[in-house]
């Protein structure tokens, strides 16, 4: 196991292998408080200290079984934090396992959590709390190993006024009895009680707190797993509808490929708007966006993509930063995968494309930091591994899997190495070399010399090393779903010198499109020449896009109407781009997820550089601080 170039913890000498957790949740003073309890085992000979990562931590003592221990809390570095050195009272042997607890309080600095006013949430009542700890801000909410490269179980006893919710199975009070135990939510204090049996890494502990309830799913038969959604009671409704149907079938197709699901629990938190991702596959409870909930199931498919890191990154889970793609490329690609057995083929052929248009986006803006081009990045030790958060470790990973796919002979014979892939590593954290010799010793049983061949004519180092905007590869696609969509977007292009476009175009143009076909279809004009104005507001009048309700739309809207940054159009839209990412449209919702919030601010910053930064600086404190650093470094602040 090679170290992490995003941790000081001495994980190779001693590791963690459980945590006790107890907190209490300070809503006033925004800050938990309390104590993580390590019980850890020694793997080298020779160790002097246990060494955790911290960031932001205000610490008051450290014990070791029980007494207390000498410590040191190191200066602290810009991106790994302060390396707690805990002293060992003796050099222990190999294979002696003790506890270590240390007593701490988080500070106004925690990059892992979000503290919202009650103003902030959907009912205006309570204060809210959620947590963020992948890649690395575990450390700022207990002091731990915060590397993937291990895996811990872990216990957690919380008192708050608010429900409070961990990703882990709930063992007290029962989440089908009464809300906060039956007590005065928001006034009286409740402990709850969790236990995570199954070794996760650090990135997956998560904590949620506030006015949130709870609604089971319709139980699945013959399935040794429950699943349902929690949100705020304003929102339990609708999120409810918008999931009840699809979660359990997607669990289950799921099933049908891999090995049984193991959390026992796949429940589901819709967060306030400032979640900064789409979702967060947390075990046992994956955090969901608010823009999911377009009110006609057109976006659920993301939930495809949160439960499939049960297996691939939950399961099969990357050794560090340098290897993500193991987490996201895998997903991805089988995420797709259930596309085609939900749907049809032409559905997977359609997400490939509508994804062929964001990994040329993303690989274009690290043109001037090729190696993040990579699916294998060489980080450097104490390097921000969110320099190189975009989507090529999810759409270039789920590409090369489709190449080798393809080359090794279709899915009949894919997928099983998949199932082989997953019963191999599950539990454990690996890296892309171990991926790449289970791959060539699974195909030399299941194949011989011919496999093998077929591997040895993979550009292995193009794939996994190659830096530029082009595939080593010329992918092709299924493109029945995209043609409808291309071929109108040929029509627009070809209807430029038509001075009143809205004679040309009519609403029924898409009548008979989804909503991913509208995507694509917005998508191939953002590949022409900007429009001219008159034709953005046929898009936006006629076609209602700068009125959609489904966030995927919109963006894509504002994406053309802002693509010429000095074109009358994007100096029209620009001001109703950034009110609709703030929530000053009307809807009151900030989009915090930095798929909507990054690329509109930068685009905006394009036309008007001066609003763009007045808006965000208007707004900074609703957003995620991952979000707002991301935000900060688009616009150059």
């Amino acid at each position: 196991m090679p170290n992490d170039p995003t941790s000081q913890a001495n994980f190779l000498e001693i590791a963690s292998e459980h945590i006790d957790f107890v907190w209490h949740l300070d809503f006033e003073a925004k800050a938990v408080a309390g104590a993580a309890t390590h019980t850890l085992l020694v793997k080298q000979d020779g160790v002097r200290h246990v060494v955790f990562d911290t960031a932001a931590l205000d610490i008051s003592k450290v014990e070791i079984d029980g007494h207390t221990a000498d410590y040191r809390l190191a200066d602290s570095h810009p991106v790994m934090g302060s390396a707690l050195h805990v002293a060992l009272p003796r050099v222990p042997p190999i294979g002696l396992r003790f506890k270590v607890t240390v007593h701490y309080r988080t500070t106004e600095d925690c990059k892992a959590l979000q503290w919202l006013a009650k103003e902030q949430t959907q009912g205006q009542k309570h204060p809210y709390l959620f947590s963020q700890c992948q890649p690395i801000y575990a450390r700022s909410l207990a002091p731990m190993q915060d590397t993937p490269s291990i895996k811990t179980t872990y216990t957690a006893a919380i008192t708050s006024v608010l429900p409070a919710l961990m990703s882990a199975i709930r063992v007290s009070p029962p989440q089908d009895g009464p809300a906060h135990g039956g007590k005065v939510i928001g006034k009286d204090t409740v402990v709850y009680r969790y236990n995570q049996p199954i070794p996760i890494p650090s990135y997956l502990i998560a904590i949620a707190a506030g006015n949130i309830v709870y609604k089971p799913f319709p139980a699945m038969p013959d399935k040794n797993w429950t699943s349902g959604v929690w949100t705020e009671p304003e929102l339990i409704d609708a999120a409810y509808w918008e999931f009840k149907e699809d979660t359990g079938r997607f669990l289950a197709t799921e099933e049908t490929i891999v090995p049984p699901y193991r959390f026992g629990v796949y429940d589901m938190l819709v967060l306030p708007p400032s979640f900064p991702f789409g979702g967060m596959e947390n075990a046992c409870l994956t955090f969901l966006t608010p823009t999911l909930l377009a009110g006609d199931r057109s976006l659920v498919d993301v939930v495809v993509h949160e439960l499939t890191h049960s297996w691939f990154g939950n399961g099969v889970t990357n050794a560090n930063a340098t290897h993500f793609w193991l987490n996201e490329g895998f997903t991805t690609y089988m995420e797709r995968v259930l596309q085609e057995k939900l749907h049809s083929p032409a559905a997977r052929g359609f997400q490939y494309v509508i994804g062929s248009k964001s990994l040329r986006d993303a690989l274009k803006s690290y043109e001037s930091a090729p190696k993040y081009q990579r699916l294998v990045i060489p980080f450097e030790k104490g390097e921000d591994p969110d320099d190189a958060y975009s989507d090529v470790p999810y759409e270039k990973g789920a590409n090369f899997l489709l190449h080798l796919e393809r080359t090794l002979g279709g899915l009949d014979v894919f997928l099983p190495y998949i199932y082989d892939y997953v019963s191999t590593f599950t539990g454990k954290s690996i890296t892309t070399d171990v991926w790449k010799q289970h791959l060539y010793a699974y195909f030399q049983v299941h194949g011989g010399e011919e496999k093998v061949a077929a591997l040895d004519g993979i550009q292995w180092d193009a794939w996994l090393h190659g830096e530029g905007i082009e595939l080593p590869v010329k992918m092709e696609y299924d493109t029945t779903l995209a043609q409808q969509a291309y071929d109108l977007a040929e029509k627009w292009d070809k209807s430029r010198s038509v001075s009143d476009p809205i004679q040309t175009f009519k609403e029924s143009d898409i009548a008979c499109f989804n909503s991913n076909q509208k995507v694509v279809f917005l998508q191939t004009l953002q590949s022409y020449t900007p429009l001219p104005a008159a034709h953005v507001d046929v898009l936006a009048d006629v076609y209602h896009f700068s009125s959609a309700t489904n966030a995927e739309i919109r963006l894509r809207f504002y994406e053309v109407a802002l693509q010429g940054p000095t074109s009358a159009a994007a100096r029209k839209y620009t001001p109703d781009a950034l009110r609709w990412v703030v929530g000053d449209d009307g809807s009151g919702v900030v989009k915090g997820r930095m798929k909507f919030c990054r690329p509109v601010f930068l685009a905006a910053s394009k036309v008007d550089k001066k609003l763009a930064r007045e808006t965000f600086r208007a707004h900074q404190m609703a957003f995620h601080p991952i979000a707002a650093k991301m935000i900060e470094k688009d616009l150059q602040l």
